[in-house]
């Protein structure tokens, strides 16, 4: 019967759609936690620049 086969795609379509709004949600929330990775990255390297500068500044021999 050609109404339920519309039915049963419709039935198909909404699950993939449900599927696929569940994915978009994981991949939003993937998302901030990349944001608040690359935020604490960056202070890491700016920290460790910080380092190398004071270290190469106290093993750089003083010039007159």
């Amino acid at each position: 019967n050609a109404t339920q086969a519309k039915d049963r795609l419709y039935s198909q379509l909404a699950a993939s759609l449900k599927n696929m709004s569940r994915a978009v949600g994981q991949t939003a929330d993937l998302f901030e936690q990349l944001q608040t990775d690359l935020d604490a990255m960056r202070v890491l390297a700016g920290t460790h620049a910080a380092q190398f500068m004071t270290v190469a500044a106290e093993l750089s021999p003083e010039t007159d």
